[in-house]
């Protein structure tokens, strides 16, 4: 049942909204007639409709309606009116529809994001994989990726950049602490204060330590610590 509320000073207007409302298949319920401006305000604070027709001059002020759907010039025709309608429920749809996906989308249990698991390893010799919970850290050199697994071992990647590769990590598991250089936070074995506004990481299976850059710190601090 769609809920209507008539908003028009002009008894004749009125009549013929509510003859046309009647003739309509689909069903509908006029829950009032109002001619002033300030008595629609009252109605709607303790109402709810679907849908009002309003006259844009009443006698105490403009009702001039900001999400119109069509107007009804005076005097209007059956068929301009059932437009009028039809695009109202076009729109009522729509919506509708909008919000059932909504709810469904919001009642599912999202799929994380499929992050990768392990990385290609192309050599002469043929190609083997490097599972992604095994490496500690992605390096970048002079144009070309490695990475580093759990031995210290270091493998030459076929990634073109470490953004791509950052792309394709766990953010809770990975972070780029300077730009060429992104890290496990599993195997992150110490943290020592090196300057002012960097740190210094060891991770496990790497000797030396690597180095936060001044604009990752804080950011580095905060995720090593969720």
């Amino acid at each position: 049942m769609i809920k209507v509320l008539i908003i028009e000073d002009e008894i004749p207007a009125r009549k013929k909204i509510k003859r046309l409302l009647e003739e309509l298949s689909t069903p509908n319920q006029v829950l009032a007639e109002i001619d002033t401006v300030d008595t629609a305000i009252s109605f709607l604070k303790n109402n709810t409709v679907d849908l009002i027709f309003s006259d844009i001059e009443l006698l105490d002020g403009n009702a001039f309606d900001t999400n119109g759907i069509a107007y009804l010039l005076k005097p209007f025709s059956k068929e301009r009116f059932q437009k009028a309608w039809d695009k109202f429920l076009l729109l009522r749809n729509t919506e509708d529809v909008m919000i059932e996906r909504i709810a469904k989308l919001m009642g599912q249990n999202f799929s994380t994001k499929a992050y990768k698991k392990r990385f290609t390893i192309r050599l002469h010799q043929g190609i083997y994989f490097l599972d992604t919970e095994k490496i500690t850290f992605f390096e970048a050199s002079d144009g070309v990726l490695f990475a580093y697994d759990i031995l210290g071992k270091k493998h030459v990647l076929s990634e073109s950049t470490l953004k791509e590769i950052e792309e394709q990590l766990e953010p809770s598991d990975f972070f780029r602490i300077n730009r060429s250089e992104l890290i496990c936070k599993k195997y992150v074995e110490k943290i020592e204060r090196y300057n002012k506004n960097s740190l210094a990481v060891k991770l496990q299976g790497h000797q030396e330590y690597l180095k936060t850059s001044q604009t990752m710190t804080a950011a580095f601090r905060s995720w090593i610590e969720d």
